[in-house]
């Protein structure tokens, strides 16, 4: 096994210090969220890279000296634009006054928009993840954070769920509402259940997390 130290110095990206250098780096990042949201792993090459950025292959052999340190760079940059719209967990006012039920239910709603919002990028990293160690280590640090959070955040009415373990519920429930949001994004919504829109499916979804923890009103 690779220690995390040896993982760490094989992926590393040696950050830009100029900010014109700066600039084509984002540049770099940006074109590199863009070739995976529409072509995947597969399309996704230092060439593609180049050619999108506008810049010569120097600016990113610069920076770092292969494909998969490149590649890993944008993932962390386009999950890092996927975590700013998880800050609304954070956020008490967005919940304020809320009863247990409906908080619950806009929470589903809100990592299911989270996964609309942002699954073209999602679909191929998630179908990545099998095949790539490093995408999937990372990939379940990411997952539990959100988890993490969800939970926090339903953990604040811990006294209406009717469970004897209440954060083991919620973990439980964000476990489902995440699979099947990962089945939805990856496969297409017609995959494991007959298709439905997404307002639809949203809705099931957060009844069914609803019901799961509070019980039938």
């Amino acid at each position: 096994m690779v220690a995390p130290t040896d993982r760490d110095n094989e992926f590393a990206i040696r950050p830009p210090r100029q900010e014109r250098t700066r600039q084509a780096w984002t540049r770099i990042l940006d074109a590199g969220v863009a070739i995976i949201e529409e072509g995947g792993y597969e399309a996704f090459t230092i060439a593609a890279v180049c050619e999108r950025a506008q810049v010569a292959p120097r600016a990113i052999y610069d920076r770092t000296t292969s494909k998969d340190a490149l590649f890993l760079a944008v993932y962390e940059h386009g999950l890092s634009i996927i975590r700013a719209d998880e800050e609304v967990f954070d956020r008490p006012e967005r919940w304020a006054g809320l009863d247990a039920r409906t908080l619950a239910e806009k929470a589903v709603a809100e990592v299911a928009g989270i996964f609309e919002r942002h699954g073209a990028f999602l679909k191929p990293i998630v179908l990545l993840s099998g095949a790539h160690p490093e995408v999937y280590r990372r990939g379940r640090v990411y997952t539990a954070r959100t988890a993490d959070r969800f939970t926090a955040l339903l953990l604040g009415v811990r006294d209406q769920i009717t469970h004897s373990d209440p954060e083991s519920a919620v973990r439980l429930c964000f476990s489902t509402v995440f699979a099947s949001l990962v089945l939805r994004i990856a496969y297409g919504p017609g995959f494991a259940a007959p298709a439905v829109d997404t307002d639809a499916f949203t809705r099931h979804l957060a009844q069914t997390a609803v019901r799961y923890l509070f019980g039938r009103e």
